[in-house]
This record gives C-alpha cells, structure tokens and sequence, in this order.
C-alpha cells in the first residue's frame, strides 16, 4: 500500500507543480497579464461585462490569473499532493 500512496503523492505534486500552470498558461494566464485574443481574453471580458466593467476579487478570473503570475499558492501544492496520495491509497 505504501509504493501506491508515494506514487499517488508524486503524480499530485506534478500535478500541482507542473500540470496546472501549464494548463493556466496555455489559456493566456500569463507572469506579464493576460494574453490578447485567448481564452483567458474571452473569460475577462465576460467576467467585466457580467460585473458592470470590473472583474470581481476570488473570481475564476481572477483566480486564474493569480496563478498565472505568480504560481499555486504552497497551501494548494500541498493539498493536490496530500490528494494524490490519498487516491493512490485507495484499493482497486
């Protein structure tokens, strides 16, 4: 059981690591701003107009672009490899 929660673990914490800011790159979450024309555009836009021109503070915007910048938070790495573990504990 012990091989299957560190295997569990690593593949959270490649997750958490790698995987997600990646994902939230791909999208035009970037370190300097959002990129012109992505999907990340698209999801601003939307937010601004659905909150009378301003994106809201905790929204999945702004969130996103949080990430975007500066990375997950350590707490979320830790979280996301506790999770992993916990599902490589899980017996198939």
């Amino acid at each position: 059981m012990l091989p299957k929660i560190g295997l569990g673990a690593a593949a959270g914490l490649v997750i958490a690591t790698v995987g997600i800011p990646v994902a939230v790159g791909v999208l035009g979450f970037t370190g300097a701003g959002i990129a012109a024309g992505s999907a990340a555009a698209k999801m601003m836009s939307a937010a601004a107009i659905a909150n009378g021109g301003g994106v809201a503070a905790g929204s999945a915007v702004a969130t996103l672009q949080s990430i975007g910048a500066a990375g997950l938070p350590v707490a979320a790495k830790a979280a996301i490899t506790a999770g992993g573990a916990l599902l490589g504990a899980i017996p198939k």
